[in-house]
């Protein structure tokens, strides 16, 4: 079958035009982007169908590429912050699609000697990336379902449990993001004296089957994190702080908790990334190793093409080529800014700023790798690794400042913020590119493509995704402006566009460099993680279970509307496998393996459904300029909650009862 097309080439980069247009204004107004994988594949699956000869693996290619392009996107978590701070007054489009090109390549080819040891090795569930294969599957069968009859049957069946969970998701999103009648979310605040404690859940089928497919291990431990953040955490900084005049107890403490206790969930993330790379790092090196260094013709007969990967030739001249790139955009960064520093301590700044990039984008890769592959690529907290590595790259700028006497002028203030945010701002699209890669070549595995070609169009579509960023970032600048960056005198601060993670990383580095960041919750966070690491191992080895330590952090620092949801659909999860075991007992091997494919068909769904109903209110909140082109109601409408908590608890219902009783 031919994979690797022209035509598809093509298709993908078109795709990736709008999911690029559509996660950069979401990025900006709400802080959140959608995974674009499967929406991708069911696209690419329509628009393709027309042709004879297409078939499972072209179409896997074009979601490849329109998926690594719209991740990509995530850099707009830090970019604007350099408007905000008065460096840049648009986007200059050069500098910005080239720190995009070259980060988004170089976490390409970091993935790549992972991918044995965290898809082939792992039994890392990676929500998103087995959901596409579903998807991908059952449209090739229902495709060719007349080419083989007894083949296609049960995929037929398979069918209809994909369409129920993606008209479902999808009739939730129309209602709630589209006409505002449900209610996404529910938040009771519980009054104790002079705290409160928080109770959140959000109402996203495209969670819940995240929850549903990463498993009750995880679950209970992000469970562990809420309970922890908003237990006791948030309650006991509360306690001990004082509000402002007119400020409400919840307001406060949602407040503490933004500027306070996500540092806390930050650090357990960060000491988990590192304890997760430490673990992996000699089986990452065997693979490195046995790595192919001239391509197909040393790979085994009995691997056969769904094993080879880039060769270790191609990924050294690429990635030679894209730290060069990144080598002369920051030494023009340099020499425009700081027109003071002479030649040649410009030279050691930037190869500095470049192997910092270089380094710790590998380690990124490897965390968020996991992250990807334990909750899904879209509760991964790519904003998390941000803010590590705003952190080490200020406090490394901060010792360069105080010992190395050419910097002292240069390398602080304004001018040391500039350059850190330009720096993590290339770390975040290896993160990006690299958190969304591992789940696309687990779709690819799981549908025998071939991981060179996969890798291959995955550098393509960041080349493609770079060159969309620049234009729709200065669109939507002049357009909406950004919360403390308006271009234009005059405009409506109350339309401006939040940015809040630029916002976030903005306070982090001028905290750094003016002394005033609160390194006790760091701190906190970092010890919370070594405990859960130890509690993680005992229990790994009594065979009692498992506390996975980043699931632990994304507790804490995802807001519990998104944390919470995940933990009820892992335990959803977990009762319907309790369910089928029992069940199963008395039907058979064959009724137990068709109801779990009917719960992994239907999580797949729910996922496809809520990411191709939020791309198209995305459009039209884009077309029309409005926040809610199509609300039916107010924000007053107060039965919307109930009415989203009662479709959701009917979705659980139904859920269960699909599975087990078709």
């Amino acid at each position: 079958m031919r994979e690797f097309t022209l035509r598809g080439v093509i298709l993908g980069a078109l795709i990736t035009l709008a999911f690029t247009a559509a996660n950069v204004y979401l990025g900006l107004k709400v802080g959140l982007t959608f995974a674009s994988a499967i929406p991708a594949a069911v696209i690419s699956m329509a628009l393709l169908y027309r042709f004879k000869d297409s078939n499972i693996l072209e179409n896997n290619l074009v979601q490849t590429q329109a998926s690594a392009a719209g991740t990509l996107s995530s850099v707009i978590f830090v970019l604007p912050a350099l408007l905000m701070l008065g460096l840049w007054t648009g986007f200059p489009f050069w500098q910005t699609a080239l720190i995009c090109a070259a980060g988004g390549t170089l976490g390409v080819l970091y993935t790549i000697p992972l991918r044995r040891v965290m898809v082939v090795q792992s039994d890392l569930p990676y929500p998103e990336g087995v959901a596409a294969a579903e998807v991908l599957r059952v449209g090739d069968a229902q495709r060719h379902k007349g080419e083989d009859m007894a083949s296609s049957a049960p995929r037929s069946s398979g069918l209809r449990d994909l369409g129920w969970g993606t008209g479902l998701a999808a009739l939730f999103a129309f209602l709630s993001g589209g006409l505002r009648l449900l209610g996404d979310a529910f938040n009771f605040w519980i009054p104790a004296g002079s705290v409160a404690f928080r109770v959140a859940a959000g109402f996203s089928p495209a969670l819940l089957a995240a929850g549903y497919l990463m498993g009750a291990a995880a679950g209970i431990a992000v469970l562990a994190g809420l309970v922890l953040c908003w237990g006791l955490v948030v309650p006991w900084l509360t306690a001990h702080a004082s509000p402002a005049a007119g400020q409400d107890i919840s307001d406060l403490a949602t407040q503490l908790w933004s500027a306070k206790a996500r540092f806390l969930g930050a650090g357990v993330i960060g000491v988990s990334a590192l304890w997760t790379v430490g673990t992996l790092a000699r089986p990452i090196l065997q693979a490195i190793r046995h790595q192919s260094a001239h391509g197909a013709k040393e790979v085994s007969a009995e691997s056969g093409d769904t094993d080879k990967d880039m060769p270790r030739s191609w990924m050294l001249a690429i990635g030679l080529v894209a730290l060069a790139v990144l080598y002369f955009v920051v030494s023009g960064f340099l020499q425009q800014h700081m027109p003071e520093l002479g030649s040649q301590p410009r030279l050691w700044l930037s190869l500095l700023c470049v192997l910092f990039a270089a380094v710790f984008g590998f380690l990124v890769a490897a965390a968020c790798g996991y992250m990807a592959g334990l909750v899904g690529s879209s509760a991964s907290p790519i904003s998390g690794i941000g803010i590590i590595a705003t952190i080490l790259m200020a406090s490394t700028l901060l010792g360069l400042h105080a010992l190395v006497p050419a910097f002292a002028r240069s390398v602080s203030g304004q001018m040391g913020v500039a350059l850190v945010l330009f720096m993590v701002s290339v770390v975040l699209a290896m993160a990006s590119i690299s958190n969304d890669n591992l789940q696309d070549l687990k779709t690819g595995y799981l549908v025998g493509a071939t991981p060179w070609r996969q890798q291959l169009v995955l550098i393509i579509g960041c080349v493609v995704g770079a060159l969309v960023i620049p234009p729709v970032l200065d669109l939507l600048y002049n357009a909406y402006g950004f919360a403390g960056s308006l271009p234009r005198e005059g405009m409506d601060p109350s339309q401006a566009l939040a940015a809040p993670q630029a916002t976030l990383m903005l306070q982090i580095a001028s905290g750094i460099f003016e002394g005033s960041l609160d390194w006790a919750m760091l701190g906190l966070g970092v010890l919370v993680g070594l405990i859960v690491i130890v509690a993680d191992v005992s229990l790994r080895k009594s065979g009692k279970g498992a506390l996975p330590p980043l699931a632990v952090g994304l507790g804490i620092y995802l807001p519990p509307t998104i944390g919470l949801t995940l933990t009820i659909g892992a335990l959803l999860g977990f009762f319907i496998q309790r369910a089928i075991s029992s069940y199963g007992a008395r039907a058979g091997h064959v009724w137990t393996a068709a109801a779990e494919e009917r719960g992994l068909l239907l999580a797949s769904g729910l996922i496809v459904g809520e990411s191709l109903m939020g791309i198209v209110i995305a459009a039209l909140i884009g077309f029309s300029g409005k926040d809610a082109p199509l609300a039916l109601v107010g924000e007053s409408f107060a039965a919307a909650m109930w009415l989203g908590l009662a479709f959701f608890i009917g979705l659980c219902a139904f859920f269960y009862r699909r599975v087990l009783h078709p």
